[in-house]
């Protein structure tokens, strides 16, 4: 047989030198069983190949299928065109590379070493960029899942601010102090993400404490004033908000507590929660109604002289 079978620990030009000799030598000593194996040997490389094509072949065209189905998914989800740029590529090479060690395999070429040279190359780049391809991770699921987008403002990773930029690898917000933290994909993904910008409306929940003997009618009256006084404070009219609650909440060692709550458009939201704690400041105490503080009420028992 002429196909080349090279043995391991073998040079592979002697071994094409002595294969060749033999070949000579068998061509010139026996023309019949020369060609006989010439056309045996072509014809098992030649289904080789045809197998090698058809592999080749199939292998395209599902990697060509899963490539439609990941952009599939990425349209409805809506994805940022260079992430699904990037991913797209990704797949295509991981799969290529596979595809053709599949196919140079399916010609009899031992891919045992490439296979461990690149599992091994792999492996090494993926130590060293650890902490990268985390965060690299991270912003794929940040990007298609988008519990967040550009303009929302959250909480995550005991910080606030505005996102500014959502990258493959990092998320960078802009605090209210106007200052830019920038936050690894990686941990932010797996942590917890508070956005007050998803939803078209906020509660705001204000617990205010007012001194012992205060009535509680009184105090209802005069707060549910200021919330109607101001018309960014919504009630049950407005789909997905409720009316005012200003109830009693607790009683304390030397004060009452009242809970308010109040529904705001998110774009006011600010605005009319500061409006609100002046306005309750200012204008309690005008009704008779004083804050409470904390003192200590001392009585002494003495012999009258």
């Amino acid at each position: 047989m002429f196909l080349l079978q090279t043995q391991p620990n073998v040079n592979v030009p002697d071994s094409i030198r002595q294969h060749t000799h033999e070949a000579i030598e068998l061509l010139v000593t026996n023309p019949e069983l020369f060609w006989s194996d010439f056309i045996h040997s072509a014809l098992i490389f030649g289904v080789k190949v045809l197998v090698a094509l058809l592999v080749y072949a199939l292998g395209s065209w599902l990697i060509g299928v899963v490539k439609r189905f990941v952009a599939h998914v990425f349209e409805k989800r809506n994805t940022e065109p260079t992430v699904v740029s990037f991913v797209s590529s990704f797949i295509s090479i991981s799969l290529t590379v596979l595809l053709i060690i599949i196919t140079i395999g399916t010609l009899g070429v031992d891919t045992t070493s490439l296979a461990a040279l690149l599992a091994a190359g792999g492996m090494a780049i993926g130590m060293a960029l650890s902490g990268t391809v985390q965060n690299f991770a991270g912003g794929i699921m940040l990007l298609v899942f988008k519990p967040f987008k550009v303009g929302d403002f959250i909480d995550a990773q005991g910080n606030q601010g505005t996102v500014v930029n959502v990258s493959i690898v990092s998320t960078t917000i802009r605090t209210t102090e106007n200052q830019l933290v920038v936050l690894p994909n990686g941990a932010l993904s797996n942590g917890t993400i508070r956005n007050f910008s998803s939803e078209a409306l906020r509660r705001t929940n204000l617990e205010i404490s007012v001194a012992y003997g205060t009535e509680v009618e009184q105090f209802k009256e005069v707060v549910m004033d200021i919330i109607k006084s101001d018309s960014r404070i919504l009630d049950s009219t407005t789909a997905g908000s409720q009316d005012p609650f200003i109830k009693l909440k607790t009683l304390n060692s030397s004060d009452i507590t009242f809970l308010i709550r109040v529904w705001i458009r998110n774009e006011e939201y600010w605005d009319a929660y500061f409006n609100l704690i002046e306005r309750i400041y200012t204008e309690l105490p005008q009704n008779g109604i004083q804050f409470a503080y904390p003192h200590l009420d001392v009585n002494v028992v003495g012999k009258e002289s």
